[in-house]
């Protein structure tokens, strides 16, 4: 009898430690990134942050704080957000209709207010950029990446 509950409190002990284990490795395969970002290849028209298939502007600043990025084995997804005192919303607009063309992104469709938006799709995610004109002189972009 007693063989029998050492061995129940084996299996169960062995179980618990393998499911500790996975749940282990599953977390470490996931990276959240905040703060500096990851600098791809570099252009006389731009950088590209995280992602190695939307150009931003060379004049457009990174705001760490603001932003996020994750990754895992198998996508990216994030919201990397960009500022500039005094930018041209149209011409930002048309760099990024330009520039997402080249990389072989699909305008979906666009909007422009105060508040502008560019929406383009590949076959395996989607990215939106958001401009928005505000009170204060500074233009803020805004950068989403997901995976349908």
């Amino acid at each position: 009898m007693a063989q029998k509950v050492f061995g129940k409190k084996s299996l169960v002990v062995l179980a618990l430690v393998s499911l500790l284990g996975l749940n282990w490795v599953a977390c470490t395969t996931v990276k959240e990134r905040k703060g500096e970002p990851v600098v791809g290849q570099e252009t006389q028209a731009g950088k590209y942050f995280f992602f190695d298939d939307v150009l931003i502007p060379k004049e457009l600043n990174y705001e760490a704080g603001k932003s996020f990025f994750y990754e895992t084995p198998k996508f990216k997804t994030g919201s990397l957000i960009f500022s500039k005192w005094r930018a041209d919303v149209e011409r930002l607009m048309n760099f990024f209709t330009y520039h997402m063309e080249i990389d072989n992104w699909k305008l979906v469709n666009s909007f422009s207010a105060k508040e502008s938006y560019l929406n383009f799709s590949k076959p395996d995610k989607n990215c939106t950029i958001k401009i928005v004109d505000k009170w204060t002189g500074f233009v803020e972009v805004q950068v989403q990446v997901m995976p349908l």
